[in-house]
This record gives structure tokens, C-alpha cells and sequence, in this order.
């Protein structure tokens, strides 16, 4: 018994160690292991045994096992560095890998097969590609997490088709993953989905209708690269399951449906930054939201009082300030007739307060404030006529011809008691046609009418009906005053001719009938010409009243009319693509010639890129070099338009040394180009912070004091001595341009808003411009005085005075700021010191006038904005610290043959009787000893804009 007793034991032990032996862990697991440990730079980290050969028997540290196979990897969070195995995909009963917030680099595993695979967390790491397999088969996959990896970074990628296999899918999320193109339409089939998360991506496009209804929790679309979604929000508000909608940061445009108050569950939606229009629905403002945000869009009407708990709506085209208060009721109404023409993005930027008066486009209004006129032709409408135009009762013209517009004419129309026009010609407009009685109508070139269209005749003017016998005193006639003023409309000018006297006034009218008929029709003529194909030229000097307007087209001959007028280009009522040119010194260019002189834009003459665009150099055939502004054709939004637009209309009325002066700018289907003078040592950026890399000479200190004396006289100009206030909005390094001389000149206008009148008052707008220069109130209200230029001056003398950038998230926290770092450091001499720019030579008088510049720098930047100076202190502190001129030493007393010690008149006679000639008709000296006139020859002098 003993005997066997003793067997027994020794087999069992036998049978422990073989078992030690050999490990119970799968060998392809153990294998798939030992990979995943060699290819990391640190594996010391995860604790695995060095000569360790079983993980599920020896419990390895993060993996864990059922029975001899591994179904568990939980290594997150442990700084682990170095690429993956390419077989991590036969570890075949893995259910768990937990790899997140690593630094794993290189290509991703394929996971293709792991049927039994539930979570995969992949996020933050840096993974550079992702297998178009790699979801093939994951037939259990619950929870996927890819955030924060930059794969396939010079194509991007979108999610491959595989994934549709993981229909038990509750949680996707790859935010900031390099995803591109459109959302994918299987992602609609995963039925489980609760989660999606793609924020921070470049995804495009429209939300697919297969979404609608999907039972998504929590959807983040928001922060698109790129221009991100487009088109309307209609599938989103059939979620009706969602908590959470983040789709600020896009393009998002038309209506937020009433229907979205089904979003009954909603609790934070935020849709910042967006183009959604019109008013907002009832149905939202009654929801009991969390958060709301509806900040930076074109929203229109009132206020609604919102039921959220938090609420934003900054930076929209609200008629007011107030919650709950209406608009006016013309308001109202023009904002129903802008509802049935689906808001177009032209009148909706410009039909934004709460009076139609206020230069809306298109509208006119009488004495009273009363809208006159609607006169809206060829505008590329479309929609339908609202009936809410009935309560404008003060129409007496509506003109839309010309346009899409389809649908009835409103039978409550005919109740404009005021209407004499109404010009529908060339729509699509449907019959039948209510009955005007005193109104001419015009729907020729509708083609739903039978004959195309009719026109109803106008009566007589000064008659309400044919048989009115108004011919009496004060008829038109015979005026009962013989001294009569006739107004002729001349396109945005008027002609008044003031005719004293019965007698004068035949003469004078026969006279002028002809040439005045004659310039009309031409006029008319020409606005009706397109000019697809124009670059408007500007007058260089503002007192320059009378220029030339010339059409210029893609015709070869060169061709062109031209009329004289006054003033600079306006736009006709095609918009910006019918423009005029304005020719100084008979220099046209054609869009062709711009091609030419550029090499038909080619890459060898790129100057840079921008946010619209890219800039290329060009050489007309005088030898003037020029700099020309691409828009790229991707990126021609309505907010490119808007700055494109106003870039024109700002530096056709400013003009000054340093402001970059606009050459002319050109149109052409989708082309739209700015033509500026050329700045040789381009942005002061670049010699900031890329000197090196440009191989370029520091800029030196004096230098630097010069551009920043340029760039506050050029802002001072701006907001106090132009003919009108103007708000930069986006002064920063990059937007000031140096010439051969260094001499700085501010470019970039397209974010140039009109200040208002007082120092105190400020304008809500569209939060614009960029992170490192923002003002402060600024960024949180969106309220912008001209006090917002002078804190973003105040972030570039910091930068001229550091050599560095006004944000730099990979600086230390504490300075990644550069304003609130500063700030930090300026009253401390020492530490002020050590933050000049390395690359400056500072002596003590250097170290001196750097000190005032700091103290200027930390005065421009205060919190609040009345303590900010403005711009003419700014210019005032650094004038005297620019060197003065001298006269150079001289020990001669006399120069060039003239002794200069002698009176004026003395002197001048010694020169006449050198050089021969007779000055007899000029008096040197008057009574008062003054010099009334100047020989010829003595050269003028010249004074810049500014007086400067």
C-alpha cells in the first residue's frame, strides 16, 4: 500500500513538472506574445518575466487567459513605445485589447477574424496606416475606439466596408483619426449603434437620408477640417433618441426644422458656427436642454425666450437684442418672403437688423421709413412668392424678373393699393394671375403661361384711370412754379438740372434731351453687359474724382466702352460677376494677362497660402510687379465671397502708406483674384519666426521699431483718420508685408468691419480672426470695437519684441499663451531680458526703449478694453524712439557754388546770374517778407494720405 501510495505521488509530480515544462499556454498565443514584447522600445514596462515562457500560467501581468488561450491584453495608459505585431490577429479567442494612450507607431494590425473580439481600444497612439481588412469579420465587436491616431496622413481614409460585419456595435469612436469623404451609408445599418463619435476629422458632405431614425445617444460631428458637412440638418432631428448633438464647427445651412422638438431626450446641442438661417423654430426654444448653443450663424427674427438651462446665440442677424420681443412688422414680413425663397445667402447677409430702410439690399423706402420697392432682378432666386408681401401696403414697384422663382402670384397681392410695377418677367411662374387692376404686370418668359407670358399696360402717369382729366393747375404739364428741378437717375448718381426760368428751362431741356437719352440707353447697356472677365483698377490718389469705367471682357481686341464718372466701382444688380472696371492711367487687365504674367499660375511663382487661397508673383510688360490672389475654386463659400467682397470695397475707399494698396481685382466663372502691389520681403512673420530656415538676415531692433511705428500709423489711419472708422479684425505678424526697404505696410482686409460712431459703443458680429491675437471680450461676446485692433497690435509688438509666435501649443503650458505669459514678465526686468529674442543684440539704450515697448505691449493687451490707448498713443510712444534725422556735418560754407549764408534774395539773384537766367516776373519777397511764388522747375511737394 505504501508502494502505491509512493507511485502515485511521484506520477503526480512527474506530471507537475512536464506540465511547467511545456507551460498550458497555446503556443501561438505564447508566440503572438513574445512578438508583441520585442517589438517594443521599453518592454521593461509591462512587467513580463524575461525567461518567461507561460502567461497564462504565471498570470502575466495585463493578460489574462481562459484556460490556455489568451482572451485578454489591458496594457493602457504605460507609456509603451514601438510597432505591433503583424499576427496580433491569431490570438483567436481574444475578446479584450486595451492599448489605449500609448505611443505604439507604425502601421496597425489587421484584426481581421477575431470573431470573439468585443472591445478594441486603439485610441491615442500613433499609428501612421490602418489595414483595409483590419474590421473584416468582427462579428462580436461591441466598443472600437480609434481616436487621437493620425492613419494614412497624406490621404486619409474613411471606414472600410468590413465594419458592417459588427452589427452588435454600440460604440465607434475616431475623433481626430484622419477620416475623409462622406459618411459612409452602412454605418446606418449597425442597429445597435448608441455612440458615434467622429469629431475633428475632414469628413464632407451631406448627412445621407439612410440615417434617418437611426437610434444614436450621442453624435459628435463637430470640428470638421476643411469646410466639414454641408447641406441641411432635416435627418438629424429624426433621432429621436439622441442626448447629446455636437455639430458645431461645419457648414451646415438652410432651416433648423420645426421637427426638431421631437429630440425630446436632447440635453446639449451645440451647432456654433454653422450657416443655418431663418427663424428659430418654438419647438427648440421649448426644449429643456442642458446646454444650447446657436452662436456664429445667420439665424434671423426675434429672440425666443429659450426653456435651457444654458443658452448662446451670439453672433446671428437677430431683428433684437431682447428675448421674446418681436420683430417690426415689416421685418416680419420680408423675413416670410425671404422664407419662401429658401434664404438666399446674399440677403440674408444683408437683411440683418430690425430696419429694411437700413441699406438692405434691394429695398427702397419713402419719407416715412416705408418700404417703397422690392427690386431684386436677376438674383438667382428661387422659391415662391409669400403672401406676406401683401402687408408691405407702401409697394409701388416689386421687380424679380429674371430669376427661378416658381409657384402663383399671392391672390392677397392685389390688396398693394400703392403697386404701379410688377415685373415677374422670365421665371417660372404659374397661372392663373390674380387681377390687377391699376398695376403693370410683366410674366413675359414664364413658360407655364400659355402665350409665355403677357403684359398688363401701366396707367398714365399722374392718372388713376385712363379717363382722368388732370390737366388743369399744377398738373405735370404746366408746373406752377417756373423754377423746376428735374432729377434723371444715372445708375447710383443723379443728374440735376436746375432750370431757373420757363424760357431757360425749353432751351436747356432741348439741349441736353439728346446727349442725356443717348448716355442713359448707354448706361443701361452697359450695366446689362457682363463682365465676367475684369480687373478694376483704382486711382492711386484719393483727391482723384473723375476715372474711367471700362467693361472689360475675354475678347482678344481689347475692346471696351467706357463713360466718365466719378467715385469707384459699384455692383449692378447681377452682383459681384457684373462689376465694373475702373481704369488709372488707361491700365486694363484682363484675367488672360494675369495668367501670362504669372505662368499660368504656376508653383515656381508662389509667394504663400492662405486661408482662401494662394498668392502668386507676376510682371506686367512696364516691369511693375505685381502680387495676385488665387481663390481656390474648393474653398469659394459665401464667407469667402463676403471677405473677397470686402476686401474690394474697404481698399477702394482707404488708401494710405501703410496699407497695402488693391490694384484691381478680376472675375471669371468661378475665378475670383485680387491683384496688390508687391511686397519683395513678404510676411514680417517670416522674418520672425522662419529667418533661419528662409536663410535670411535677423531682423534688427531698429528695425523692428520701424515696422511697429508702420503698423500703428497704419492702424491709426484705420480707426480715426480715414473718411470712415474701420475695424481690421485680424491684425497679426502674418498680415503686415515688408518692402525692400522693411518698411511695413498691413494687408488682408477681408475681415474689415465698419466701426460705429462713438469710442464706447461696439458691434455684435460673426466671431472672426485668429487664437493668439483675439481680444478677450472679443472671443467670449463677440462684441469688437477698434479697441480689439489694438490689443491684437499689442500681441505683434510681444512678437516683435520675443521672436515668438502668439500660440504654440507645443511651448510649456505656462507660455503657450504668449499675451498671458508676457503679461507675467514684463515689469520684471530680469525675467523681461531673458524673453527678448535671441537673435536681437540688446545693449542698455536697446534694453531701454525694449522696456517701453513692453510696457506698451502689456497697455494694449489689458483686460478690458477702456483700458486699452488707442492707436494714435500707440504712435506717439514709438515716434520718438525711431531714429530722428540729422543734418550731416558740413565745414564748408558754401555747396554746389551757392554761399547759404547769403539772404534768400541775395542768394537766389548770385544764381540767376550763374546760371544765365531771368527771374525778373517773380517777386522773391512780398511786404510781409513771404515767398508768394515758386520759379518753375522747384519741385512740388508731396504729401501722403494721412498727412504724414
Amino acid at each position: 500500500m505504501e508502494n502505491q501510495h509512493l507511485k502515485l505521488v511521484v506520477c503526480v509530480a512527474i506530471i507537475w513538472l512536464v506540465a511547467v515544462a511545456s507551460g498550458v499556454t497555446d503556443p501561438n498565443d505564447f508566440a503572438v506574445l513574445k512578438a508583441f514584447q520585442q517589438g517594443l522600445k521599453n518592454p521593461e514596462l509591462l512587467g513580463w518575466p524575461a525567461n518567461g515562457n507561460d502567461p497564462c500560467g504565471q498570470k502575466w501581468t495585463s493578460v489574462y487567459c481562459e484556460g490556455s488561450r489568451v482572451t485578454q491584453i489591458q496594457v493602457q495608459n504605460m507609456s509603451l513605445q514601438g510597432i505591433l505585431p503583424q499576427s496580433l490577429n491569431q490570438l483567436v479567442k481574444l475578446q479584450r485589447l486595451g492599448l489605449q494612450r500609448n505611443q505604439f507607431t507604425g502601421p496597425l494590425p489587421s484584426l481581421a477574424g477575431l470573431s470573439e473580439l468585443q472591445c478594441a481600444y486603439l485610441d491615442f497612439n500613433q499609428f501612421d496606416s490602418i489595414p483595409s481588412d483590419c474590421f473584416d469579420g468582427l462579428v462580436s465587436l461591441r466598443f472600437l475606439a480609434l481616436d487621437s491616431n493620425n492613419f494614412n496622413a497624406s490621404t486619409g481614409w474613411s471606414f472600410p466596408r468590413g465594419l458592417q460585419d459588427s452589427a452588435q456595435l454600440t460604440n465607434l469612436s475616431c475623433t481626430s483619426c484622419n477620416l475623409v469623404g462622406p459618411l459612409p451609408d452602412f454605418l446606418s445599418n449597425l442597429t445597435s449603434l448608441q455612440n458615434l463619435r467622429l469629431s475633428g476629422n475632414s469628413l464632407s458632405g451631406q448627412i445621407p437620408a439612410s440615417y434617418k431614425g437611426m437610434p444614436l445617444q450621442n453624435l459628435w460631428l463637430n470640428n470638421q477640417k476643411g469646410g466639414g458637412f454641408t447641406g441641411s440638418i432635416d435627418v438629424l432631428t429624426t433621432m429621436e433618441s439622441l442626448n447629446v448633438l455636437w455639430i458645431h464647427g461645419n457648414q451646415f445651412t438652410g432651416t433648423i426644422p420645426e421637427s426638431i422638438g421631437n429630440l425630446t431626450l436632447l440635453k446639449d446641442l451645440n451647432a456654433n458656427g454653422n450657416k443655418l438661417v431663418g427663424l428659430v423654430p418654438e419647438s427648440l426654444a421649448n426644449l429643456a436642454l442642458d446646454h444650447l448653443d446657436l452662436s456664429n450663424n445667420q439665424l434671423m427674427g426675434p429672440i425666443p425666450k429659450f426653456k435651457a438651462a444654458k443658452v448662446s446665440y451670439l453672433s446671428n442677424a437677430f431683428c433684437q437684442s431682447t428675448p421674446g420681443v418681436p420683430c417690426a412688422p415689416q421685418v416680419a414680413a420680408l423675413l416670410d418672403f425671404l422664407s419662401g425663397l429658401n434664404y438666399p445667402e446674399r440677403l440674408v447677409s444683408s437683411w440683418n437688423d430690425n430696419d429694411p430702410c437700413s441699406s438692405w439690399l434691394g429695398l427702397g423706402c419713402d419719407s416715412k421709413g416705408e418700404v417703397s420697392s422690392l427690386v431684386l432682378p436677376n438674383y438667382n432666386l428661387t422659391g415662391t412668392l409669400s403672401p406676406s408681401v401683401a402687408k408691405l401696403t407702401s409697394l409701388s414697384q416689386i421687380k424679380l424678373g429674371r430669376n427661378n422663382l416658381s409657384g402663383t402670384v399671392p391672390e392677397n397681392w392685389t390688396s398693394l393699393t400703392a403697386l404701379k410695377m410688377l415685373d415677374l418677367s422670365n421665371n417660372n411662374i404659374s397661372p392663373p394671375l390674380p387681377s390687377f387692376t391699376t398695376v403693370h404686370v410683366d410674366i413675359d418668359g414664364n413658360p407655364l403661361f400659355a402665350d409665355g407670358g403677357a403684359s398688363q399696360p401701366l396707367p398714365s402717369p399722374g392718372n388713376n384711370s385712363p379717363s382722368s382729366p388732370n390737366k388743369g393747375k399744377g398738373s405735370d404739364s404746366t408746373p406752377e412754379n417756373p423754377s423746376v428741378e428735374i432729377k434723371q437717375k444715372a445708375g447710383n448718381r443723379s443728374i440735376i438740372l436746375a432750370i431757373v426760368a420757363p424760357v431757360a428751362s425749353v432751351a436747356v431741356i432741348a439741349m441736353l434731351a439728346v446727349p442725356l437719352s443717348i448716355y442713359c440707353y448707354k448706361r443701361r447697356k452697359h450695366e446689362s453687359q457682363e463682365a465676367p472677365h475684369s480687373l478694376v483698377i483704382h486711382p492711386r490718389d484719393p483727391a482723384d474724382s473723375d476715372v474711367k469705367i471700362v467693361v472689360a471682357s475675354n475678347t482678344t481686341n481689347g475692346s471696351s466702352s467706357a463713360f466718365t464718372g466719378s467715385g469707384s466701382a459699384s455692383r449692378n444688380s447681377s452682383g459681384i460677376g457684373g462689376s465694373h472696371v475702373i481704369e488709372a492711367g488707361n491700365l486694363v487687365i484682363s484675367v488672360q494677362v494675369l495668367r501670362n504674367v504669372t505662368k499660368n499660375f504656376a508653383s515656381e511663382n508662389e509667394l504663400g497660402r492662405g486661408g482662401f487661397g494662394v498668392v502668386y508673383k507676376g510682371e506686367l510688360d512696364d516691369g511693375t510687379k505685381i502680387a495676385v490672389k488665387r481663390m481656390e475654386a474648393g474653398v469659394i463659400s459665401s464667407k469667402a465671397l463676403d471677405e473677397f467682397q470686402a476686401e474690394i470695397a474697404v481698399l477702394s475707399k482707404v488708401r494710405h502708406r501703410h496699407l497695402v494698396s488693391l490694384l484691381g481685382y478680376s472675375v471669371a466663372g468661378n475665378e475670383r483674384i485680387l491683384v496688390y502691389e508687391y511686397m519683395p520681403q513678404g510676411a514680417l512673420s517670416k522674418h520672425l519666426f522662419h529667418w533661419n530656415t528662409f536663410k535670411l538676415e535677423p531682423l534688427s531692433w531698429k528695425r523692428r521699431l520701424n515696422i511697429a511705428l508702420d503698423v500703428a500709423r497704419g492702424m491709426e489711419y484705420l480707426h480715426s483718420l480715414a473718411h470712415r472708422s474701420f475695424i481690421h479684425r485680424d491684425l497679426k505678424s502674418s498680415n503686415i508685408l515688408l518692402g525692400d526697404d522693411f518698411r511695413a505696410k498691413i494687408s488682408d482686409f477681408g475681415l474689415v468691419k465698419l466701426a460705429p460712431d462713438g469710442d464706447e459703443k461696439s458691434v455684435v458680429t460673426r466671431l472672426a480672426g485668429t487664437f493668439g491675437y483675439l481680444a478677450p471680450e472679443y472671443a467670449v461676446t463677440g462684441k469688437i470695437t477698434t479697441k480689439a485692433d489694438v490689443f491684437s497690435f499689442g500681441v505683434v509688438l510681444m512678437e516683435l519684441l520675443t521672436g515668438l509666435t502668439a500660440l504654440d501649443e507645443d511651448r510649456p503650458e505656462e507660455s503657450q499663451y504668449l499675451a498671458a505669459w508676457f503679461w507675467q514678465i514684463k515689469l520684471d526686468k530680469q525675467k523681461l531680458r531673458a524673453a527678448i529674442d535671441p537673435a536681437l543684440e540688446v545693449n542698455d539704450e536697446a534694453f531701454d526703449s525694449i522696456s517701453i515697448i513692453a510696457d506698451l505691449a502689456g497697455h494694449c493687451t489689458a483686460r478690458e478694453p477702456s483700458q486699452r490707448p488707442d492707436m494714435s498713443h500707440a504712435v506717439n510712444v514709438l515716434a520718438p524712439l525711431v531714429e530722428k534725422w540729422k543734418p550731416l556735418d558740413d565745414d564748408t560754407e558754401e555747396y554746389c557754388g551757392i554761399d547759404y549764408s547769403l539772404p534768400l534774395n541775395q542768394m537766389v539773384k548770385g544764381w540767376q546770374e550763374a546760371e544765365g537766367k531771368d527771374f525778373s516776373q517773380v517777386d522773391l519777397e512780398d511786404s510781409k517778407g513771404s515767398i508768394p511764388a515758386r520759379p518753375t522747375g522747384f519741385a512740388e511737394s508731396f504729401t501722403s494720405a494721412d498727412g504724414r
